[in-house]
C-alpha cells in the first residue's frame, strides 16, 4: 500500500505547499510551513485521504436563536401533533393502515395551508389525479388553490418543486417513488432511502416542507429501513379501528415540539372531523354501571385523556384459558394477573380472560395497572365499579401502588367531566381536584379490601 505523501501547511495563511521551505510564497511569512499530518490514513479512493476540507463555524450553547416560525393550518388537532403548527423546511413521515384516512387527512391538511397563503403541492404516486380531484370535490375542497400532480420518477418531481419552489409538498407514498440511479424496483429498501434522503435533503437546502406518506407493515410499523425515520424531522402514525369512527393521529418523533401528542379526528361522511374533547367522546357510549368497566384518566403528550377499560372474566372450557386483550399490553396484562394472583390471592386459573379500551384507544401508560387491575376485578367478582369513579396508578411487582406524574391535570379534566371521587396512590402530591373526594391507597392489598371486601 503506497504511503500517503505529507502535506506542508503556512500556520499563517494557510497555503498548501508540496514540500517544506523557509519562506511561504503565498504570504511570504518566514518559519510558519509546518508538516500535517493527513485526515486518515489508507488510499484516497477508499479513506480521505490527505485533502482538506472547509472550517465549519463554532458556536456555544448559550447562543440565543429566535424560535422556528410556524404556519397554523385551522386544523387543531393537525397543529397540536405538529407541536404547535407548520415548520419551513421540516420533512413529516405519516404512516398508517390501509384505508385509514392517510390520504385524507393530508389532503384536508394541504387545503387549510394552501387557504392560510402556503404554496402548496400534492405528488400523488398511487391514485391518478382524477381520484384525487373526486376525492377532493367529495370533501368540499375543489375550490383550494392546491396545485395536483401524478408522478412517481423523483427527478422529475425534484425538477418540478425546483421550477415551482412551493411552500409545501405532499408525497403520496414514498414506497412508489423511484430513482434512475438505483437499480431496484420501486419500494425496495434501496430506493425508499434514496428517495426519501433526496427529498429531505431537497426540503432542507431549498427551505421546503415535505409530508411524506409512508406504508405500514403487518405489525403496524412504517415499511422500509428505520433510517428513513432518523432522516426525518417528525413522524406521524395514524392510527383507528376500522370498526370505530374516531382516528388518532399520534406523534412518535418530533424535533419541534413533544413527542406523544395526540390529534383525535372522528370519520364522517364529509371527512375527518376534529374532536375538540376526546375525554368526551370516548365515554360518550358509556351505559349504565356494569361489572368489568373502569374509568382510566391518563395523558397522551400533553392533554389528559379519559378512557374507559373494559374487561370479561368466564369459564374456560380449554386446557389453556385464553387472554385477548386490544389496546393494551399484553405482557402487561400477564404481570398484573400475576401480582392478582401471587401477591393478592385472587386466581384466575381456569377462567378466560377478554380486555379492551373503548373506542379503539390503545393505552401503553403504566399509570394504567390500578385501572386495569380495577376491572379486571370487577368482572371477576361482577360487582360494578361507581359510575362517577376515576382510577389511575402504577403496580410494582411487590403490589405496592407507585405514584404517577401530572396528577392536577388528571383529576381537572375528570371533575369537568362529572367525575367525583378518584382513587390513587398514597403519597401522590395533589394541588388540584379540591372538588373531588381522592382515596389515596398504599398497595393493591388494601384497595382490593375497600373495594371489593377481600385480600
Amino acid at each position: 500500500m503506497a504511503k500517503a505523501s505529507p502535506q506542508f501547511t503556512c500556520t499563517a495563511c494557510g497555503a498548501v505547499h508540496k514540500k517544506w521551505a523557509g519562506r511561504c510564497e503565498a504570504c511570504g511569512a518566514w518559519n510558519t510551513i509546518a508538516e500535517e499530518a493527513p485526515l486518515s490514513a489508507g488510499p484516497a479512493s477508499r479513506t480521505l485521504g490527505g485533502t482538506k476540507g472547509r472550517r465549519i463555524a463554532l458556536s456555544t450553547l448559550a447562543t440565543e436563536e429566535a424560535p422556528p416560525p410556524r404556519t397554523l393550518s385551522g386544523m387543531a388537532e393537525f397543529d397540536r401533533v405538529l407541536g404547535g403548527g407548520l415548520v419551513p423546511a421540516s420533512a413529516i413521515l405519516v404512516g398508517g393502515d390501509p384505508g385509514i384516512g392517510k390520504s385524507t387527512l393530508l389532503l384536508q391538511a394541504v387545503a387549510a395551508f394552501a387557504r392560510k397563503g402556503l404554496k402548496c403541492l400534492y405528488i400523488s404516486g398511487e391514485e391518478a389525479a382524477a381520484q384525487v380531484r373526486m376525492r377532493a370535490q367529495r370533501l368540499g375542497l375543489a375550490e383550494a388553490p392546491v396545485d395536483l400532480g401524478a408522478e412517481t420518477n423523483l427527478r422529475d418531481i425534484l425538477t418540478t418543486l425546483e421550477a415551482e419552489r412551493p411552500d409545501l409538498v405532499i408525497i403520496d407514498s414514498i414506497q412508489t417513488m423511484w430513482a434512475d440511479t438505483v437499480e431496484a424496483a420501486p419500494g425496495s429498501v434501496s430506493q425508499v432511502r434514496s428517495a426519501a434522503h433526496e427529498l429531505v435533503t431537497f426540503a432542507k437546502t431549498r427551505g421546503v416542507s415535505v409530508i411524506l406518506v409512508g406504508h405500514v407493515t403487518k405489525e403496524g410499523q412504517i415499511a422500509g429501513p428505520r433510517v428513513v425515520e432518523h432522516m426525518v424531522d417528525t413522524v406521524l402514525y395514524f392510527e383507528g379501528e376500522r370498526g370505530h369512527q374516531f382516528r388518532i393521529l399520534r406523534a412518535v418523533k418530533n424535533r419541534f415540539g413533544p413527542a406523544s401528542e395526540i390529534g383525535v379526528f372522528e370519520m364522517t361522511g364529509g371527512g375527518l372531523a376534529e374532536v375538540a374533547n376526546p375525554s368526551a367522546l370516548f365515554l360518550s357510549e358509556r351505559g349504565q354501571p356494569a361489572p368489568g368497566s373502569a374509568v382510566f384518566a391518563g395523558i397522551e403528550g400533553t392533554r389528559p385523556v379519559l378512557t374507559e377499560i373494559q374487561a370479561l372474566v368466564a369459564p374456560s372450557s380449554l386446557a389453556s384459558p385464553r387472554r385477548t386483550v386490544v389496546g393494551l399490553d399484553s405482557g402487561r396484562v400477564s404481570t398484573i394477573l400475576a401480582v392478582l394472583e401471587s401477591r393478592c390471592g385472587i386466581p384466575f386459573t381456569g377462567l378466560d380472560v377478554f380486555l379492551n379500551v373503548a373506542g379503539g384507544m390503545k393505552v401503553s401508560e403504566p399509570a394504567a395497572d390500578l385501572a386495569l387491575a380495577a376491572a379486571l376485578l370487577s368482572a371477576r367478582e361482577d360487582v360494578a365499579l361507581p359510575p362517577d369513579l376515576v382510577i389511575f396508578g402504577e403496580i410494582s411487582l411487590s403490589a405496592a401502588l407507585r405514584p404517577v406524574g401530572q396528577v392536577e391535570n388528571r383529576l381537572k379534566e375528570a371533575e369537568k367531566l362529572g367525575f367525583t371521587q378518584a382513587i390513587l396512590p398514597q403519597g401522590t402530591k395533589v394541588e388540584g381536584g379540591a372538588g373531588m373526594r381522592l382515596r389515596k391507597l398504599p398497595d393493591l392489598v388494601t384497595f382490593v379490601g375497600d373495594m371489593f371486601g377481600a385480600g
